[in-house]
């Protein structure tokens, strides 16, 4: 099966530059401003939640954490404080994941190499789109996404988070989304029924919809940050992501 995933080290660089953007922008935007891509959130309910995130993801590696862990409340900060402690907590997770053997065994819940990798790559992209979130309520033009992150992050998403049991994104007959990057040429082919939704990285079969765009769109698209670019084909199975794929 190919693989999309980026270096290990790469990870926590990325993770270090999303979250520090993600705090510049929070600390402009101020916390009481609207996320207007999570229509119920201010600021401060985003810093709160990434920053505890951060903190339950350090204590996994840090600690050896072999089984999973409630995320335990967030603090009651807010204002210049809360970017603060949001700071400290994103600083102590990239020290942590910088500093922990490759080898490292804890708790993790998507398929990884190594619990190491997987911690490193979720928390880059749980950050990226975060900051994306954060400079959204900021205004302007959002950062950009490199490619191939971009491309590593649809891929965690379509053969990790949606192949969970979990998953609600499912159809009464047997169906075919196909979604393919135009600049990275990347695509994947979710295969849909009333199970979990099984995604195979290959252009195999015929496809009732096609999902299309740069890598960037589609990964904030399917994260349901930004309109898909492109829809061939059954639009409604272009709704039933948007509607059912949040996780």
């Amino acid at each position: 099966m190919e693989s999309t995933a980026l270096e290990t080290g790469r990870y926590v660089e990325i993770l270090d530059r999303e979250g520090r953007a993600l705090a510049s922008a929070a600390e402009r935007a101020g916390t009481g401003a609207k996320v207007p891509t999570c229509p119920d959130w201010q600021v401060r309910d985003l810093l709160r939640h990434t920053g505890t995130v951060h903190r339950w993801a350090a204590s996994y590696v840090r600690e050896g954490h072999t089984e999973r862990r409630p995320f335990g409340d967030p603090p009651e900060l807010d204002g210049p404080e809360l970017v603060a402690w949001y700071r400290e907590e994103h600083r102590r997770l990239v020290d942590t994941l910088a500093a922990a053997a490759p080898d490292v065994a804890c708790w993790a819940f998507l398929p990884a190499p190594s619990p190491l990798e997987f911690w490193a790559r979720r928390q880059a992209h749980e950050t990226a789109v975060h900051r994306f979130d954060a400079e959204a309520a900021l205004g302007g033009t959002p950062g950009r996404v490199e490619g191939d992150f971009a491309t590593d992050g649809i891929d965690e998403l379509l053969r990790g988070f949606q192949a969970r049991s979990r998953s609600r994104v499912r159809t009464d007959e047997p169906r075919a989304l196909r979604v393919r990057t135009t600049d990275t040429d990347a695509v994947w082919t979710v295969r849909l029924s009333p199970e979990p939704p099984v995604t195979t990285r290959d252009a195999s079969g015929g496809a009732d919809c096609e999902l299309s765009g740069r890598a960037e769109e589609l990964y904030l698209a399917l994260w349901n940050r930004l309109p898909v670019p492109s829809v061939t084909g059954d639009r409604a199975l272009a709704a039933l992501w948007r509607e059912r794929s949040a996780v």
